[in-house]
């Protein structure tokens, strides 16, 4: 029932679209135009190569056509900021925006990656809420998850990442995230095996947000010994399904989850803020299995 989706059109039908480079690959169009046909939403969904020196001009078109507004992938998730009217609190924190909606042509960011992640854990029974987390990385996705975490009740955050030039860099931007949360946060050398071996004792987390695991880099960053009963082990990547950090947590019998979800989740967050509406995720779910 997935294989062709071809949203009714209507004069009245309102539309989104994802911005970026490259978009033919992506999975938000199928996504977002069966929750609408299932949803009875009139509302269409398109994807727009562009880049960043367009997209002024094309956020323009998009308020006098009416869009309803639009998510953005890469290379546009910072590029588009100076061009926003206003940004929610998670967007401004990590300096991102993937959704934008247009409020009478007021367009507004949001960041819905972090929510995707953490609606992904709380799909398979695993709440952050009181928890510490390892965090592995500090680039964007990392960025978006340990805010959201931070707004949603995450105890305590350790972040771990390779002493480069942007280490400050990033120390300045955990600094600021825990200042306006509340939520303590510790900036670590990844190369440091005794402090992760003890931050991993001390968690009820471990994500992986580096690429370290993909395809192109068969790695794991943790050792299967340094993970103990209790703790949830957590990829942001999806291919492969199962990198070698979720093959250690799964042979040491622990509970496990990939990123495969996360793009399910930040995209029923976006169609949200959109229609005011719930996505049907278990009915979308279908198409991301279907694609792997």
């Amino acid at each position: 029932m997935h294989k062709n989706i071809v949203p009714s059109i209507s004069g009245r039908t309102r539309l989104a679209c994802l911005l970026g480079h490259p978009v033919a690959h992506s999975m938000s169009p199928a996504m977002h135009n069966l929750a609408a046909q299932i949803c009875h939403e009139d509302l269409a969904y398109l994807a727009f190569d562009t880049d960043a020196d367009h997209l002024p001009l094309l956020l323009d078109a998009l308020k006098e056509m009416n869009f309803l507004g639009a998510n953005l992938t890469m290379p546009l998730k910072t590029a588009v900021i100076p061009c926003l009217d206003e940004l929610s609190l998670a967007s401004r924190l990590c300096h991102s925006v993937n959704t934008i909606v247009n409020d009478g042509g007021r367009l507004i960011g949001h960041s819905t990656d972090g929510i995707g992640y953490l609606d992904s854990l709380r799909d398979v029974g695993f709440d952050i809420t009181g928890k510490t987390m390892t965090l592995l990385g500090a680039g964007g996705a990392a960025r978006s998850i340990l805010v959201q975490a931070a707004l949603d009740g995450i105890q305590e955050i350790r972040v771990f990442k390779r002493r480069n030039q942007t280490f400050e860099t990033s120390r300045s931007f955990l600094t600021q995230v825990e200042r306006e949360t509340g939520t303590p946060i510790r900036l670590l050398d990844i190369a440091d095996s005794n402090a992760l071996a003890r931050s991993i004792a001390d968690s009820q987390l471990l994500t992986n947000a580096t690429s370290v695991g993909m395809a192109e880099d068969p790695r794991s960053l943790v050792d299967a010994d340094l993970m103990h009963p209790g703790l949830f082990v957590s990829d942001i990547i999806y291919h492969p399904l199962t990198t070698p950090l979720l093959a250690r947590a799964r042979g040491r019998g622990l509970a496990h989850a990939n990123g495969l979800y996360m793009l399910l989740f930040q995209g029923a967050a976006s169609f949200k803020l959109w229609t005011g509406r719930d996505m049907p995720v278990e009915q979308i779910r279908s198409l991301f299995t279907e694609a792997t």
